[in-house]
C-alpha cells in the first residue's frame, strides 16, 4: 500500500486574518500554578502537576479548543499515585498517549520515574525508568514515534546528557550529548521532524541555540536566540517556524517578548508579546497549528490561558488540496495538486536547510507535477511549492 502525505490547506477568513495575534482564553482549572508538565493527544491539551501556593501537585487537566473549556481528568500515577506529585518534569507524546518523566516532589528533589497516559482508557501505566541520573528541569520533545529528553540539574549538578526513549520496546537509549554548555530551565521542542534545544541556566545565562538531527543522531548550531538569555522559557514549533517566549533574565525580570525562528533563513523576528503577564515557568503546546501559552510564575502563580495565532502567509482565494506520494520512495514523488504549478515554484531543501533543487528534477503535468529523486542522495528532504507569490505546501519527503 502505498502511503500518502495529504496537506490541507483549508482556513476560514477569520483565520486567515487573525496573524501574530492573541487571544484570551478559559482560565485553567485548579488553583493557579507554574512549573508544570504539558502534552498534547487526541487534539486535546493536558497539562498535569506543577507547583501552586500549597506545594506539588499531581492532579491533570484537559483543554477542548473547540469548547474552549477545561475538564478535570485523572490525576498523575491514578488513583494509586500518591507521592508522585511534581513540578519541573518534562513531558512529551507519541501516537495518541501522553508522558511524564523526571522532576522534584516535596519529599523527592529528583524523579527518574516515566508514567504513560492513554487517554481512551483513562489509565496511567508506570513504564522504564529513565536510564540517566534522576533530574529535574530537563528538556523533553517527541519526533515520529520517540521521545527525547535530555539536560538538567541532578543531585551531581548541571546536565548535558541526552537519551531517547522507545514505547514500542519500552526502553532508553543514551544517545550524542548535547553539545552546548551542561544546563537548567532550557527550552526544548520538535519542529518538521527535528529538535531543538536553547536558552537556560549553566550558571549564566544563555541565548545559544541547536538543531537535533534524530536521523544522524548529531547537532548543529542555529543563530543564536535575538531576546535577552533567560532560563524558564517555554517554546513551541509549527514549521517551518520555532518559537521562544516568556521566561526570566539576568536581572531577574520576567518577560512577556515572543521571537518566531525560520527554519529556512536561520533568523529571528520578534513577534506581538503574550497579551498577558510577565512569567518564567509557562506551559505551551500546539493543536492544528496554534500556539497556547499559559500558567507560570512571576511572583504569584498564575492560572490565565492564551492561543496564538502565527503569521499564515496565505491569500484568501487559495484554498488547495495537495498530495505527494509514495512517501518514502526510492526514485520519484508524485504530486497532485488543484492548482496549476510551474517547475520554477518547487524548491527542495536539506534537513539543514541547504537548497539542493538541483539534485533533482521537477516535470509539471495535468494533475500537478513529478519529482525524480534519483540523483539525490538518501535522506529527508524539505519540499516548498509557491503559487502566485504564496507558500502553500512545507512537507518532509524521504529519500530510501
Amino acid at each position: 500500500m502505498r502511503k500518502y502525505l495529504i496537506l490541507i490547506i483549508l482556513a476560514s477568513t477569520c483565520a486567515l486574518y487573525a496573524q501574530d495575534s492573541w487571544q484570551q482564553l478559559d482560565s485553567v482549572n485548579g488553583p493557579s500554578k507554574g512549573s508544570c508538565a504539558a502534552f498534547v493527544i487526541q487534539g486535546e491539551g493536558f497539562v498535569v502537576g506543577g507547583l501552586d501556593d500549597f506545594g506539588f501537585k499531581r492532579k491533570m487537566y484537559s483543554y477542548d479548543p473547540f469548547q474552549n473549556d477545561w475538564d478535570d481528568e485523572l490525576s498523575l500515577g491514578g488513583l494509586n499515585g500518591s507521592g508522585l506529585d511534581r513540578a519541573s518534569a518534562t513531558s512529551f507524546s507519541i501516537n495518541n498517549k501522553g508522558y511524564v518523566c523526571l522532576g522534584q516532589g516535596q519529599t523527592n528533589p529528583y524523579f527518574k520515574d516515566l508514567w504513560e497516559y492513554n487517554h481512551e482508557t483513562e489509565a496511567w501505566t508506570q513504564k522504564a525508568d529513565f536510564i540517566g541520573t534522576a533530574r529535574r528541569q530537563a528538556i523533553g520533545f517527541s519526533v515520529d514515534d520517540f521521545g527525547y529528553v535530555g539536560t538538567g540539574q541532578d543531585a551531581a549538578g548541571l546536565c548535558n546528557d541526552f537519551y531517547k526513549f522507545d514505547p514500542t520496546t519500552n526502553t532508553w537509549s543514551q544517545l550524542n550529548d548535547f553539545p552546548g554548555t551542561p544546563r537548567r530551565q532550557a527550552v526544548g521542542f520538535a519542529m518538521g521532524g527535528e529538535g531543538y534545544v536553547g536558552t537556560g541556566d549553566d550558571g549564566v545565562l544563555r541565548k545559544d541555540f541547536w538543531m537535533y538531527l534524530p536521523t544522524t543522531d548529531t547537532w548543529i548550531q542555529k543563530a543564536d536566540f535575538p531576546g535577552t538569555a533567560r532560563a524558564g522559557a517555554t517554546g513551541w514549533g509549527v514549521f517551518p517556524t520555532g518559537f521562544i517566549a516568556t521566561g526570566e533574565d539576568i536581572n531577574f525580570e520576567y518577560k512577556k517578548d515572543v521571537w518566531e525562528y525560520n527554519y529556512f533563513s536561520n533568523s529571528w523576528v520578534q513577534r506581538a508579546d503574550l497579551p498577558g503577564a510577565a512569567r518564567k515557568n509557562a506551559i505551551s503546546f500546539v493543536i492544528d497549528g496554534i500556539a497556547y501559552l499559559g500558567t507560570g510564575f512571576n511572583g504569584s502563580f498564575m492560572d490565565d490561558f492564551y492561543s496564538y495565532t502565527g503569521i499564515v502567509g496565505l491569500k484568501d482565494e487559495i484554498i488547495a488540496s495537495i498530495e505527494a506520494f509514495p512517501n518514502p520512495t526510492t526514485d520519484r514523488f508524485i504530486i497532485k495538486s488543484k492548482v496549476p504549478l510551474r517547475s520554477d515554484q518547487l524548491e527542495i531543501y536539506s534537513i539543514t536547510g541547504q537548497n539542493v533543487s538541483s539534485s533533482f528534477n521537477f516535470v509539471c503535468t495535468p494533475e500537478g507535477g513529478e519529482i525524480n529523486c534519483t540523483n539525490a542522495v538518501t535522506g529527508n528532504y524539505i519540499v516548498r511549492i509557491h503559487v502566485d507569490n504564496q507558500q502553500i505546501l512545507n512537507c518532509k519527503l524521504t529519500k530510501i
